[in-house]
């Protein structure tokens, strides 16, 4: 049985919102919703955040879902520093065979999403797998060359498969090859797709307007 372990890079610096992964959501802390996801997903087995702030440690404690904190230098908290460079840096900490990176700034994330995930990475056996969303707008270069269609046989929309958008919920890498590589997404690559909804990540408090009526509702509907 192959053991997948679970990431929540979590600093306290944000530009956009002041300390955006602890504000509250829906009633909850931004980063608790993606935590939730993965601790009732019953593929993750542990659940690792990774962080340089004693107010988030306090926070992640108060969650009481048996998750170890990794505590993260200074260096790798900084504006500049790569998502791949906190990921190297826990490998140190983290016994596992693949490593499911997620991101606070995606709430709509849920257990069943990184259940599927995890099973169709195993099925397909890939090397890495990324969260995305479908698109079926038609996308153009700067310098006005198609991306995804050809502008000579332009295709109705009913008959358009469209082009997938890395939506940032969350990553599964293979840890011997994302220690070699340094690179996220390396060797076969899959990508499971995600509902339209979720395709919004919370950069801004636009972003975080459209999002919390959403969870709102879900709470309403689900009861939790």
């Amino acid at each position: 049985m192959n053991n997948f372990s679970a990431l929540v890079p979590l600093r306290i610096g944000s530009k956009g919102i002041k300390k955006k992964n602890i504000k509250t959501l829906a009633g909850r802390p931004l980063c608790e919703w993606v935590i939730k996801a993965a601790f009732e997903s019953d593929k993750i087995g542990k659940i690792y955040v990774s962080t340089e702030s004693e107010e988030i440690k306090k926070v992640i404690n108060s969650l009481e879902m048996g998750i170890e904190i990794i505590d993260r230098p200074a260096e790798l908290a900084s504006d500049t520093a790569s998502t791949e460079s906190v990921m190297l840096h826990a490998l140190s900490y983290i016994q596992t065979d693949y490593l499911v990176t997620l991101q606070a700034t995606s709430p709509l994330l849920e257990a069943k999403d990184l259940d599927k995930a995890c099973v169709k990475f195993q099925e397909h056996k890939y090397d890495s797998l990324l969260s995305a969303t479908r698109t079926k707008h038609f996308i153009w270069t700067e310098d006005a060359k198609p991306l995804n269609y050809n502008p000579e046989k332009r295709p109705r929309r009913q008959d358009f498969f469209g082009s997938f958008v890395e939506n940032g919920a969350f990553y599964i890498s293979n840890c011997e090859q994302l220690a070699s590589s340094e690179v996220r997404l390396h060797g076969k690559i899959g990508i499971y797709e995600m509902t339209e909804e979720a395709k919004t990540e919370i950069d801004t408090i636009e972003d975080w307007k459209i999002i919390e009526p959403i969870l709102l509702e879900r709470i309403r509907l689900q009861g939790k």
